[in-house]
């Protein structure tokens, strides 16, 4: 028995009718369908970190984050110290302008809209003199597209997918 040879036809039953429908398609197609949904589930959607550092007395900590227009960033962070657990806090854009500022702060929980794609940096500047001050960092950056959530924006683009190509074999197998 040929197996490639069966591989081109998706059979379907009534038994209601006692009918059998076969439909042939190709198979170039169809691995070309599996492979775009697969490559579209495999984008990432939300990007997240958690990370623990010190700031030496002071001294200046940064990190950097790359976004994209649009994307959706949650900030999260607590500062320990032994005597004071405080330090200053600012994010800067891509072109070097300070977005926020936050002065003696010891926790900070933040949220903004992406408005220039490229690299932001936040910077944590210990003010004290001699106590160095733990940070633990906590970011989420969730990406749109369209003014919507990624995951939701490819499940429409996916079940988009699944619909036409139910609607081609349902066409195709129509004879008159």
């Amino acid at each position: 028995m040929d197996v490639d040879r069966y591989s081109r036809f998706i059979i379907f039953i009534d038994f209601r009718r006692q009918r059998t429908t076969v439909i042939s398609f190709n198979k170039q197609v169809m691995c070309s369908l599996l492979t775009a949904t697969i490559v579209l589930l495999l984008i990432p959607t939300v990007e997240a970190a958690t990370e623990s550092f010190t700031v030496r007395a002071g001294q200046e900590e940064t990190r950097s984050v790359n976004l994209a227009v649009e994307d959706r960033v949650l900030i999260r962070f607590t500062v320990s110290g032994r005597t004071t657990s405080v330090l200053n806090f600012y994010i800067i854009d891509p072109y070097g302008n300070i977005m926020e500022t936050f002065e003696n702060t010891g926790s900070v929980d933040y949220t903004f809209v992406c408005s220039q794609e490229g690299t932001y940096k936040l910077y944590f500047s210990n003010i004290a003199p001699v106590e160095d001050k733990l940070v633990i960092l906590d970011y989420e950056v969730e990406h749109y597209i369209f003014g919507m959530p990624q995951m939701l924006f490819l499940t429409f683009i996916v079940v988009g997918t699944c619909i036409a190509a139910v609607t081609v074999f349902i066409l195709m197998s129509k004879h008159p």
